[in-house]
């Protein structure tokens, strides 16, 4: 009954129209070597808006971008390689157990946990690395591509999240996180098709609608 309504209904004119979109990205590194990307967008708005959490001990991953551009002091950066001439702190998050205990006041971590099997170990460990009254400052994949050129064998994107996925992971960890999801139709497809923020059009960037979740934000607390 219900597919024979279903086809009784008026055909919508786009589907009429066939509209013709392009077959081929802009971009197959997210826009990056076009400009900014569009998701970095919302990103960096997340963690301007918190800028004050950024103090004391800062822990940043692979390369101290964001706790450098907000104004960190004392930043530790972490990275699995030995090669990273800026890594202070050499081990896999994936790995539990090797962070110093309640150390860090603040820890940036962005499009990060998509390549732990278990993301929800990855917070955990964080979470005993906090120093009291410390905060996680961490963003999640939502909508995206997988740059597949540009992956290493060791760390390949297995996840991709949503907002309600990302409050699930924090309920299994000692930390108390408030949630948001961020971006819309229009930025969801700039950023499929690797647009730079600068291609894009700037109404991309102005409203969020929760069926279109480009990128989830966490702002995250040790349970009290």
């Amino acid at each position: 009954m219900y597919s024979r309504a279903y086809r009784a209904l008026p055909v919508p004119r786009s589907v009429a129209a066939a509209p013709h979109l392009p077959a081929e990205p802009l971009s197959r590194r997210f826009g990056l070597d076009r400009g900014r990307p569009v998701d970095r967008v919302f990103i960096e708005r997340f963690l301007e808006r918190h800028a004050g959490d950024v103090r004391g001990r800062v822990l940043e991953v692979y390369e101290p971008t964001y706790a450098e551009r907000l104004g960190a002091e004392r930043i530790d950066v972490v990275d699995a390689s030995e090669e990273n001439p800026r890594a202070t702190l050499v081990g896999d998050l994936r790995e539990p157990g090797w962070l110093p205990a309640r150390a860090f006041d603040c820890v940036i971590l962005t499009q990060t946990v998509h390549s732990a099997p278990h993301p929800e170990g990855v917070l955990q460990s964080i979470a005993e690395a906090l120093a009291p009254g410390g905060v996680l400052l961490a963003t999640f994949a939502g909508v995206s591509q997988r740059s597949r050129a540009g992956e290493d064998p060791q760390f390949l994107e297995l996840w991709r999240f949503t907002s309600d996925g990302v409050r699930a992971l924090f309920a299994q960890t000692d930390l108390r996180a408030e949630v948001q999801a961020h971006g819309n139709l229009a930025a969801c497809a700039a950023f499929l098709y690797g647009m730079a923020e600068h291609e894009t059009d700037p109404r991309a960037f102005a409203d969020d609608d929760p069926d279109y979740e480009l990128v989830v934000t966490a702002r995250a607390t040790l349970e009290s």
